[in-house]
């Protein structure tokens, strides 16, 4: 299942009944409902069109041709080879455990890229090169992330901090401004901390980020420019594994697209931060 239709499936409980009917027919007929214009759409399904554009756009769509042609490309998109992401099981040996694990991380990546709406993903790119300082916020697991970018960051001599603690995330993002850019990193899109940190950053008038699953959340709702991993973890068992892996693997998209847009400015800064650490640790270790 696509992400788009994993999302419909997690978020149709909490649409009202008319749109409900909408993503039902959609999750029934996706491959029929791609090639149906907006007017055929509301007919087929029992809706009406302005219920379909309101589908769309609470599903941070730019309209119905948007999600028709995003859903058109995901459904193009050969189906991976081990479709089910693997919970943990009681008494499983190493060899299945690991076998697991590979294929969890092997398809959060996949389905994370097939999702991924490149128009974003350049806008974030210009944002992180253009700013003057970047604000990093993330809780828990996806403060994780958010450390590794920030060290990435760093090594290519950006101005940028990672903050983990609610009120310092608070406290530094009053101080940010425009060409600023403050990057909320949220599985969920509901963490309550980050939100705070990236309402206010975005008050202050900063460029803000956001880096959640995919579908309409709180925090993907109030960010400039949104990126999403995969939405196709479920279960409760995971320890968040497989989208940490679906967040890094943003993370490093974005990492490897800066360098190599702008690598006459980036890779020598990356090529001294290597060498001057591998100096300084090699005359402590002596």
């Amino acid at each position: 299942m696509s992400g788009i239709l994993q999302a419909l499936r997690e978020q149709q409980h909490q649409m009202n009944p008319k749109e409900q009917i909408l993503a039902q027919f959609i999750l029934e007929h996706a491959h029929e409902a791609v090639h149906l214009s907006i007017t055929e759409l509301a007919g087929r399904s029992g809706t009406s069109t302005a219920t379909v554009s309101r589908f769309c756009r609470s599903l941070l769509f730019k309209g119905y041709g948007d999600f028709r042609m995003k859903l058109s490309a995901e459904l193009v998109q050969p189906v991976p080879a081990k479709p089910s992401y693997q919970d943990i099981v009681a008494g499983n040996t190493l060899h299945s455990i690991a076998q697991a694990i590979e294929t969890n991380h092997l398809r959060s990546i996949s389905d994370t890229t097939r999702q991924l709406d490149l128009t974003e993903v350049q806008r974030a790119v210009d944002a992180l090169h253009d700013a003057r300082r970047i604000d990093l916020y993330g809780m828990a697991t996806s403060g994780m992330v958010a450390y590794d970018c920030q060290q990435k960051l760093v090594r290519i001599g950006k101005m940028a901090q990672h903050w983990s603690d609610s009120h310092m995330q608070i406290t530094s993002a009053t101080s940010l401004g425009e060409g600023d850019v403050a990057f909320a990193f949220s599985y969920s899109g509901e963490t309550p901390e980050t939100l705070d940190a990236l309402l206010c950053a975005k008050e202050r008038g900063a460029t803000t980020i956001s880096l959640t699953k995919f579908g309409a959340n709180r925090i993907s709702q109030l960010a400039d420019i949104r990126l999403y991993a995969s939405s196709l973890e479920e279960g409760m068992r995971r320890g968040d594994m497989a989208s940490r892996i679906a967040q890094l693997h943003v993370v490093d998209i974005l990492f490897t697209a800066l360098l190599s847009l702008h690598f006459d400015d980036y890779v020598p800064l990356l090529e001294q931060s290597f060498q001057e650490v591998k100096k300084y640790r090699k005359e402590k270790g002596r």
